[in-house]
């Protein structure tokens, strides 16, 4: 049986050239700030601005024959406009079901990217029920955003580059939602760089899998409005990440609404680059616990840029106050 790490190993090289690697950049700002070594780990700067890229190029790249009449997703963001571009790419049309209240502007970047759109009156959850309906009827392949292995593959690819650009780090800051960006980079940290911690970072507004790690088996948790709507959201029954995760994170963090604004200024402030509120969880986690860390050679997953203005002005706004 081949392992998730044999997956990812192959993931790193099959998805090249269309998946770039990004850069991991030194933080002056942040490592005077916090008194760690601080590097980024540039996400932000993917073509459809998020990691989602890698998960889902490695996922249509894995279907091969399978996704020639067509994929099917459900999102309202980031992995949508992760399969849209990979499926174009690769010559594959893509169906996108999205919610009636996703934001405007991400479901035109999802059609600007070549991808069809349906849009559902109703929830999110509404959206993917009729997108697995669409894709048993029609028998196209469904591309999870994260409860599949071969999309977590394609995210463990973030963590072979991080241990090739910085062998030596102590400790991985990164945001988690469903599992897949964790599950996949801590795989690799695991098998590549056993010494390095992977520090899971999430919202007090939305933290499921932390409930259900805590609790060590997946449960249902309240759900709340934040910043960080890219990671928001219920783990699914029996997702393969999360036996994944209870192997990989060393160490969880909560954040406040008010900490991810603040993440969110920070990198502003100092690197001039606008991010979203999954990124600046990652940023808070840092910041949290940067006492515990100080001295130490340390990395920061800036997931996904993709937030409207409003709401960056917002979240500036209240970080400022």
């Amino acid at each position: 049986m081949v392992t998730l790490f044999e997956r990812i190993l192959a993931a790193h090289k099959g998805i090249r050239p269309d998946v770039p690697v990004t850069t991991l950049q030194l933080s002056t700002f942040l490592s005077r700030e916090t008194q760690c070594d601080v590097w980024l780990k540039t996400e932000h700067l993917m073509p459809t601005g998020s990691f989602k890229v890698r998960g889902s190029a490695n996922k249509i790249r894995t279907l091969g024959e399978a996704a020639r009449s067509g994929v099917v997703t459900a999102s309202t963001g980031n992995h949508g406009l992760g399969v849209a571009r990979a499926g174009a790419l690769a010559g594959v049309g893509v169906t996108v079901y999205v919610s009636n209240t996703a934001v405007p502007s991400k479901m035109a970047a999802i059609e600007a990217l070549g991808a069809k759109l349906v849009v559902i009156d109703g929830s999110p959850l509404d959206s993917e029920i009729a997108a697995r309906r669409h894709s048993e009827l029609r028998g196209q392949p469904y591309v999870a955003p994260y409860n599949d292995l071969d999309t977590m593959a394609g995210q463990g690819t973030l963590g072979v580059e991080l241990v090739e650009q910085a062998p030596d780090l102590d400790a991985v800051f990164l945001c988690v939602g469903g599992g897949g960006l964790a599950g996949g980079v801590g795989t690799a940290l695991k098998a590549l760089s056993p010494r390095t911690r992977l520090v899971g970072v999430w919202p007090a507004a939305s933290r499921c899998m932390l409930d259900s790690l805590n609790a060590g088996h997946i449960v249902e948790t309240p759900e709340y409005d934040t910043l960080s709507d890219g990671s928001a959201g219920a783990v699914e029954p029996g997702s393969v990440t999360f036996p994944v995760c209870q192997e990989v994170i060393d160490e969880t963090v909560t954040v406040s609404e008010d900490e991810i604004a603040r993440g969110m200024r920070k990198i502003a402030e100092g690197e001039r680059w606008m991010i979203e509120g999954s990124a600046g969880v990652a940023v808070a986690g840092l910041l949290q616990t940067a006492e515990r860390y100080r001295g130490k050679k340390v990395a920061v997953v800036l997931c996904g840029r993709n937030v409207s203005v409003e709401t960056f002005l917002a979240a500036m706004a209240r970080a400022a106050s």
